[in-house]
């Protein structure tokens, strides 16, 4: 075999392996840009839509299943003060963490009109949020459209009432009177820590949200379930709120810190470790947990089948 020979057979292996690490070249491109196709895919081809019921009593499935009635189940809190905080004299199931200072049991706070719904946040709600924002369910529990989401985190309530401050804005169906005050400066968001207390309470500063009602007709306490959010309607309840008391409790949009209260309290400087009002008690809870003017509080990491939230309109 000539020398000629000997080099030219050399180079057969050489040309054998460029021809295989330009096809793994390829392949590895390939799967690169089908990657990519796949990222830019709509996400409404990867992630199934969550069934939602064509008709739902009570509520308005074109309008993402907020109540059926004139203000889409938002009721108006009139401008004014209301006594804020417990007097034990008058409460003796009070909590010390609802005294105003250490001088004074209880104060008056001024606040401007707002709404609150008339209901806690539905399954179906969050449900039309997630299907819009071709969101996965996750780990929030999504059977029994009319019952209070639960298992929702703090950050992902506050993510809702974003999604459907947009919706009210720009859809042409949202009633003149929420849309004038949506323009004048209001937003959807989650209750503050007075705003809760003053739709719970009324004006005249009652223990529960209602009078003259034996709490086991109208509240949701001592028992194994939450009930559908519009399962009871509470006309002898502050501003014929329902489930106020009991059912689920309801995070607001104020950090836990001490009285009295303050619409300016901190929010930017909290540390990682801060907590968040939540209002209401729940359906497993005493009736000691269920006034008006108890004070929990949570995590806003946490998930919790008792732990749910409802939406105000707040000019704040």
């Amino acid at each position: 075999m000539s020398v000629d020979q000997k080099t030219a057979e050399s180079k057969v292996p050489s040309r054998i392996i460029g021809f295989s690490v330009m096809s793994v070249v390829i392949m590895v491109v390939a799967i690169f840009l089908y990657q990519q196709q796949t990222l830019r895919t709509p996400q409404t081809e990867q992630i199934a839509a969550i069934p939602l019921p064509d008709t739902l009593q009570g509520f308005l499935p074109e309008q993402w299943y907020l109540a059926d009635d004139p203000l889409l189940g938002f009721v108006e809190i009139p401008a004014g003060s209301f006594t804020m905080g417990s007097n034990p004299a008058l409460d003796r199931m009070a909590y010390q963490n609802e005294r105003w200072s250490d001088t004074r049991r209880q104060g008056r706070v001024d606040l401007p009109r707002y709404y609150i719904s008339r209901y806690e946040t539905s399954v179906a709600q969050f449900a039309a949020y997630l299907n819009a924002v071709e969101e996965e369910a996750g780990q929030v529990p999504l059977t029994g459209p009319d019952l209070p989401v639960t298992y929702v985190t703090w950050p992902e309530a506050l993510a809702y009432t974003r999604w459907l401050d947009a919706q009210l804005r720009e859809s042409a169906h949202t009633p003149a009177e929420l849309k004038s005050f949506l323009e004048a400066g209001g937003r959807v968001t989650l209750p503050s820590e007075a705003e809760w207390e003053k739709a719970a309470r009324g004006t005249e500063g009652q223990v529960f949200p209602w009078r003259n009602a034996a709490a086991e007709d109208v509240a949701n306490f001592n028992a194994t379930r939450p009930r559908a959010v519009n399962a009871m309607n509470c006309q002898v309840c502050a501003w014929g709120l329902s489930d106020m008391s009991g059912n689920v409790w309801e995070m607001t949009a104020s950090p836990m810190q001490p009285y009295p209260f303050s619409d300016k309290d901190d929010t930017e400087n909290l540390s990682e470790d801060a907590i968040w009002i939540m209002r209401g008690g729940s359906f497993a809870d005493g009736l000691a947990n269920i006034r008006a003017a108890v004070r929990g509080g949570v995590d806003p990491g946490v998930r919790n089948i008792a732990i749910g939230f409802r939406l105000a309109i707040s000019a704040r």
